[in-house]
């Protein structure tokens, strides 16, 4: 569960590089609103709060925590409920008939 988690925060901190990197090539604002700026919130919570100016390693730590907690989380009730396959529902229900020789029993000539 430990490296689960650890993937988690290392995802959260290669979300934060690539949005460094997008707009450090494509300078662009995003402005007050729009689909672009929603992403960014969603993907990098600490970006609500983008009235203060941040660091990049400040991002980083605070956005790899974020997705380490929200990573404890998910593998917590992943742990408590596993997910069982479709096919272990349906399996029972799914008992085919046998098999019948399409041919006769008798001798053949």
């Amino acid at each position: 569960m430990k490296t689960r988690i650890a993937i988690w925060a290392v995802t959260g901190a290669i979300v934060v590089a690539f949005w460094a990197i997008y707009f450090m090539t494509t300078h662009q604002n995003l402005g007050a609103g729009g689909f672009g700026r929603v992403i960014v919130c969603l993907t990098c919570p600490i970006a609500l709060e983008g009235h203060h100016p941040q660091s990049f390693y400040f991002v980083l730590v605070v956005n790899a925590a974020t997705y380490g907690s929200v990573g404890f989380v998910v593998e917590s009730v992943r742990r408590r409920y596993p997910v069982r396959s479709i096919w272990n529902w349906l399996h029972p229900r799914l008992k085919a008939a046998p098999l019948r020789p399409t041919f006769s029993r008798r001798a053949l000539p």
